[in-house]
Protein backbone atom coordinates (compact mmCIF):
# COMPACT_ATOMS: atom_id res chain seq x y z
CA UNK A 1 0.00 0.00 0.00
CA UNK A 2 2.80 2.44 0.84
CA UNK A 3 4.15 2.18 -2.73
CA UNK A 4 1.06 4.05 -3.92
CA UNK A 5 2.14 7.15 -2.06
CA UNK A 6 5.05 9.49 -2.02
CA UNK A 7 5.81 9.81 1.66
CA UNK A 8 7.19 13.27 2.54
CA UNK A 9 9.65 13.13 5.41
CA UNK A 10 10.20 13.99 8.13
CA UNK A 11 6.79 14.31 9.74
CA UNK A 12 5.98 16.29 12.88
CA UNK A 13 3.09 15.14 15.06
CA UNK A 14 1.98 17.87 17.47
CA UNK A 15 -0.14 16.07 20.06
CA UNK A 16 0.02 16.09 23.85
CA UNK A 17 -1.98 12.94 24.61
CA UNK A 18 0.24 9.83 24.83
CA UNK A 19 -2.52 7.44 23.72
CA UNK A 20 -3.28 9.52 20.64
CA UNK A 21 0.45 9.73 19.88
CA UNK A 22 0.64 5.93 19.94
CA UNK A 23 -2.44 5.70 17.75
CA UNK A 24 -1.10 8.13 15.13
CA UNK A 25 2.33 6.49 15.19
CA UNK A 26 0.78 3.11 14.34
CA UNK A 27 -1.36 4.61 11.57
CA UNK A 28 1.72 6.25 10.03
CA UNK A 29 3.68 2.98 10.33
CA UNK A 30 0.86 1.17 8.52
CA UNK A 31 1.02 3.74 5.73
CA UNK A 32 4.73 3.13 5.32
CA UNK A 33 6.56 5.56 7.57
CA UNK A 34 9.50 4.48 9.75
CA UNK A 35 10.29 5.53 13.35
CA UNK A 36 13.16 7.75 12.24
CA UNK A 37 10.77 9.68 9.97
CA UNK A 38 8.66 10.95 12.87
CA UNK A 39 9.11 13.82 15.32
CA UNK A 40 6.69 14.15 18.23
CA UNK A 41 5.92 17.39 20.09
CA UNK A 42 3.69 17.44 23.18
CA UNK A 43 3.44 21.22 23.33
CA UNK A 44 3.68 24.37 21.23
CA UNK A 45 7.07 25.15 22.80
CA UNK A 46 8.51 21.76 21.90
CA UNK A 47 7.06 22.02 18.39
CA UNK A 48 8.75 25.38 17.90
CA UNK A 49 12.04 23.94 19.18
CA UNK A 50 11.86 20.99 16.75
CA UNK A 51 10.94 23.29 13.88
CA UNK A 52 13.92 25.50 14.64
CA UNK A 53 16.19 22.46 14.36
CA UNK A 54 14.58 20.49 11.53
CA UNK A 55 12.81 21.13 8.24
CA UNK A 56 9.66 19.01 8.11
CA UNK A 57 7.62 18.04 5.06
CA UNK A 58 4.30 16.98 6.56
CA UNK A 59 2.47 17.74 9.80
CA UNK A 60 -0.35 16.35 11.94
CA UNK A 61 -1.49 19.01 14.40
CA UNK A 62 -3.88 19.06 17.34
CA UNK A 63 -5.39 22.44 18.26
CA UNK A 64 -5.69 21.94 22.02
CA UNK A 65 -2.18 22.13 23.46
CA UNK A 66 -1.18 22.65 27.09
CA UNK A 67 0.67 25.90 26.37
CA UNK A 68 -1.36 27.40 23.56
CA UNK A 69 -3.17 26.36 20.43
CA UNK A 70 -2.17 24.57 17.27
CA UNK A 71 -3.11 27.54 15.08
CA UNK A 72 0.19 29.18 15.99
CA UNK A 73 2.05 25.97 15.09
CA UNK A 74 0.27 25.92 11.72
CA UNK A 75 1.34 29.51 11.09
CA UNK A 76 4.94 28.68 11.94
CA UNK A 77 4.89 25.66 9.64
CA UNK A 78 3.47 27.69 6.75
CA UNK A 79 5.98 30.50 7.27
CA UNK A 80 8.83 28.00 7.01
CA UNK A 81 7.35 26.04 4.11
CA UNK A 82 4.32 27.58 2.33
CA UNK A 83 3.64 24.34 0.44
CA UNK A 84 3.68 21.98 3.44
CA UNK A 85 0.64 19.73 3.91
CA UNK A 86 -0.94 20.03 7.37
CA UNK A 87 -3.74 17.82 8.65
CA UNK A 88 -5.51 18.97 11.80
CA UNK A 89 -6.64 16.05 13.99
CA UNK A 90 -8.57 17.57 16.86
CA UNK A 91 -11.49 17.11 19.22
CA UNK A 92 -12.46 20.75 18.68
CA UNK A 93 -15.45 21.12 16.34
CA UNK A 94 -16.53 24.75 16.82
CA UNK A 95 -16.83 26.91 13.71
CA UNK A 96 -14.20 29.36 14.94
CA UNK A 97 -11.66 26.58 15.46
CA UNK A 98 -12.32 25.05 12.05
CA UNK A 99 -12.33 28.26 10.05
CA UNK A 100 -9.27 29.69 11.79
CA UNK A 101 -7.31 26.48 11.19
CA UNK A 102 -8.20 26.42 7.51
CA UNK A 103 -7.55 30.15 7.13
CA UNK A 104 -4.13 29.73 8.76
CA UNK A 105 -3.11 27.13 6.20
CA UNK A 106 -4.36 23.72 7.32
CA UNK A 107 -4.82 21.38 4.37
CA UNK A 108 -7.54 19.29 6.02
CA UNK A 109 -9.41 18.81 9.28
CA UNK A 110 -10.66 15.59 10.89
CA UNK A 111 -12.06 14.88 14.33
CA UNK A 112 -10.23 12.61 16.78
CA UNK A 113 -13.36 10.56 17.34
CA UNK A 114 -13.09 9.05 13.85
CA UNK A 115 -11.77 5.50 13.72
CA UNK A 116 -8.29 4.58 12.55
CA UNK A 117 -9.42 3.75 9.01
CA UNK A 118 -10.98 7.18 8.56
CA UNK A 119 -7.90 8.94 9.96
CA UNK A 120 -5.64 6.88 7.68
CA UNK A 121 -7.82 7.72 4.66
CA UNK A 122 -7.57 11.43 5.50
CA UNK A 123 -3.78 11.21 5.77
CA UNK A 124 -3.59 9.36 2.46
CA UNK A 125 -5.84 11.99 0.89
CA UNK A 126 -3.54 14.79 2.02
CA UNK A 127 -0.49 12.93 0.71
CA UNK A 128 -2.20 12.62 -2.67
CA UNK A 129 -2.92 16.33 -2.79
CA UNK A 130 -6.47 16.18 -1.47
CA UNK A 131 -8.21 18.41 1.06
CA UNK A 132 -10.03 16.07 3.47
CA UNK A 133 -12.69 17.65 5.66
CA UNK A 134 -14.47 15.67 8.36
CA UNK A 135 -18.10 15.00 7.27
CA UNK A 136 -19.45 16.55 10.48
CA UNK A 137 -17.41 19.69 9.85
CA UNK A 138 -18.42 19.82 6.18
CA UNK A 139 -22.08 19.71 7.20
CA UNK A 140 -21.59 22.61 9.61
CA UNK A 141 -19.86 24.69 6.94
CA UNK A 142 -22.53 23.92 4.34
CA UNK A 143 -25.31 24.85 6.77
CA UNK A 144 -23.53 28.12 7.43
CA UNK A 145 -23.54 28.92 3.71
CA UNK A 146 -27.19 27.97 3.42
CA UNK A 147 -28.16 30.65 5.93
CA UNK A 148 -25.61 33.31 4.95
CA UNK A 149 -24.87 34.76 1.56
CA UNK A 150 -21.32 35.51 2.61
CA UNK A 151 -18.76 33.36 4.39
CA UNK A 152 -18.73 34.16 8.13
CA UNK A 153 -15.84 36.45 9.06
CA UNK A 154 -12.74 34.89 10.57
CA UNK A 155 -12.23 36.16 14.09
CA UNK A 156 -8.96 36.96 15.76
CA UNK A 157 -6.92 33.84 16.39
CA UNK A 158 -7.02 34.50 20.12
CA UNK A 159 -10.80 33.98 19.96
CA UNK A 160 -10.68 30.30 19.20
CA UNK A 161 -12.79 29.31 22.21
CA UNK A 162 -16.57 29.27 21.70
CA UNK A 163 -18.33 32.56 22.38
CA UNK A 164 -21.39 31.04 24.01
CA UNK A 165 -21.46 28.83 27.08
CA UNK A 166 -23.72 26.31 25.38
CA UNK A 167 -21.08 25.84 22.67
CA UNK A 168 -18.31 25.09 25.17
CA UNK A 169 -18.66 21.31 24.79
CA UNK A 170 -19.08 19.54 21.48
CA UNK A 171 -22.07 17.25 21.00
CA UNK A 172 -19.84 14.19 21.49
CA UNK A 173 -18.25 15.64 24.64
CA UNK A 174 -21.71 16.36 26.05
CA UNK A 175 -22.73 12.78 25.30
CA UNK A 176 -19.62 11.42 27.03
CA UNK A 177 -20.11 13.72 30.02
CA UNK A 178 -23.74 12.61 30.34
CA UNK A 179 -22.60 8.99 30.53
CA UNK A 180 -19.90 9.91 33.04
CA UNK A 181 -22.62 11.49 35.18
CA UNK A 182 -24.53 8.21 34.97
CA UNK A 183 -21.57 6.46 36.59
CA UNK A 184 -20.25 4.59 33.55
CA UNK A 185 -16.53 3.78 33.33
CA UNK A 186 -14.46 4.77 30.31
CA UNK A 187 -14.63 1.21 29.02
CA UNK A 188 -18.41 1.12 29.44
CA UNK A 189 -18.79 4.48 27.70
CA UNK A 190 -16.63 3.28 24.80
CA UNK A 191 -18.82 0.22 24.37
CA UNK A 192 -22.04 2.21 24.72
CA UNK A 193 -21.24 4.73 21.96
CA UNK A 194 -19.00 2.49 19.81
CA UNK A 195 -15.75 4.37 20.29
CA UNK A 196 -12.32 3.16 21.36
CA UNK A 197 -11.41 3.66 25.01
CA UNK A 198 -8.54 6.01 24.18
CA UNK A 199 -10.91 8.21 22.16
CA UNK A 200 -13.23 8.38 25.18
CA UNK A 201 -10.26 9.25 27.38
CA UNK A 202 -9.33 11.98 24.92
CA UNK A 203 -12.84 13.44 25.12
CA UNK A 204 -12.77 13.35 28.92
CA UNK A 205 -9.43 15.11 29.01
CA UNK A 206 -10.82 17.83 26.74
CA UNK A 207 -13.89 18.13 28.97
CA UNK A 208 -11.63 18.60 32.01
CA UNK A 209 -9.64 21.26 30.19
CA UNK A 210 -12.70 23.16 29.00
CA UNK A 211 -14.39 23.06 32.40
CA UNK A 212 -11.11 23.78 34.25
CA UNK A 213 -11.44 20.72 36.50
CA UNK A 214 -9.34 17.64 37.22
CA UNK A 215 -11.78 14.98 38.42
CA UNK A 216 -14.97 13.34 37.19
CA UNK A 217 -16.91 14.59 40.24
CA UNK A 218 -15.84 18.19 39.68
CA UNK A 219 -16.62 17.91 35.97
CA UNK A 220 -20.16 16.74 36.76
CA UNK A 221 -20.72 19.45 39.39
CA UNK A 222 -19.38 22.20 37.15
CA UNK A 223 -21.40 21.01 34.18
CA UNK A 224 -24.58 21.00 36.28
CA UNK A 225 -23.86 24.51 37.55
CA UNK A 226 -23.43 25.67 33.95
CA UNK A 227 -26.66 23.98 32.92
CA UNK A 228 -25.02 21.34 30.72
CA UNK A 229 -26.49 18.48 32.76
CA UNK A 230 -29.87 18.04 34.39
CA UNK A 231 -30.13 17.69 38.13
Amino acid sequence: MSNELKLPVPVIIVEDEPLIQIRLKQILFDIGYKPEDLYFAQSKALANKLLSEHSVSFALVDLGLPDGNGIEVIETLKSQNPTIAILVISAWSTEDSILNALASGATGYILKERDDIEVALSIRSVLRGGIPIDPFIAQKILKKFQFNEKTPPIQNKEEIKPQHENDLLSAREHEVLTLVAQGLSNKEIATHISLSRYTVESHIKNIYRKLAVCTRTKAIDTARNLGFLDG
